[in-house]
């Protein structure tokens, strides 16, 4: 239902498009609205919410609350509607984590497959694995080092750009440094990918595509369409870089067989009996 009142929007007349703007603002606030009580809102007649609601072609106004009602129940579409001054906390809720399944949707659906099957095989076969982020990036940074440490390579994360940079130019072919950034353009992670080129590795970037850092690395993840300008809204490209990192974790686990989930387990177990003695 929300998508076809974006979809229809082309269509509609003026008077219309300001009842859509309201649906679309705070749909589950419509759902507790009268049809007086939505036209008053949105500065139209009554009549006119009957138009709109048939254009969309439901019978009525109840029959439009209805259908509404059964796609923000089923999850249907996330709508990434903007957050308004003043928000209800039922609101609040929806669009906060229906932005965030929004941008997790469309970062699944544009990340290309055999990019991601060439980074786990680089991953995988890595003596070492370095990732580099600065700000929000480098808290992911943190993350992916937690992720893949029990993968059994030795993993580190850096957000200080001169230790990246001192730590790029030391590696060797074998390393593979993950440079983790939203706009790519951030100077002191492309100097590093560069070090960590001239010194042999290779390097995973996590970022926009076409981005100067994406030209200078082995190999891009790209994500796109995840601008946060919003200062209230929430932080989609953290959540999208992530998943990515999730995906990234769980493919190298995957790549070393059921051999390499015993063993995680047979170390675990030796240290738990190393302690206990």
């Amino acid at each position: 239902m929300l998508q076809d009142i974006e979809t229809a929007q082309k269509r509609m007349t003026r008077a219309e498009r300001k009842v859509a703007r309201v649906v679309l603002l705070s749909p589950y606030r419509v759902l507790r609205k009268s049809i007086g009580l939505l036209a008053s809102e949105s500065g139209v007649s009554e009549p006119t919410v009957m138009r709109f609601c048939r254009m969309l072609k439901c019978t009525g106004f109840q029959d439009f609350k209805l259908q509404l009602a059964q796609d923000l129940a089923t999850g249907a579409h996330f709508s990434e509607t903007p957050l308004a001054a003043q928000e209800s906390a039922p609101d609040l809720i929806a669009k906060v984590i229906d932005s965030g399944i929004a941008s997790l949707i469309k970062v699944r659906d544009s990340l290309p497959p055999e990019q991601v099957q060439a980074a786990i095989e680089m991953l995988a076969g890595a003596d070492r694995i370095e990732f580099y982020g600065l700000g929000g990036s480098g808290i992911v940074a943190q993350d992916a080092q937690h992720k893949f440490f029990r993968l059994g390579v030795p993993v580190v994360a850096y957000s200080d750009p001169t230790v990246h940079s001192v730590s790029a130019s030391l590696l060797s072919a074998g390393c593979v440094i993950v440079a983790i950034s939203q706009s790519g353009e951030t100077e002191d992670i492309i100097a590093s990918a560069e070090l960590g080129l001239e010194a042999g590795a290779q390097v995973i970037a996590i970022t926009a595509a076409d981005s100067p850092l994406a030209r200078v690395s082995s190999l891009c993840l790209p994500m796109n369409s995840l601008q946060d300008e919003d200062f209230y809204a929430p932080i989609k490209s953290r959540m999208a870089h992530l998943a990515i990192i999730d995906v990234l974790a769980v493919g190298v686990a995957l790549s070393r067989g059921p051999d390499f989930k015993m063993a995680d387990g047979r170390r675990r177990r030796t240290r738990l009996h190393s302690v206990a003695n």
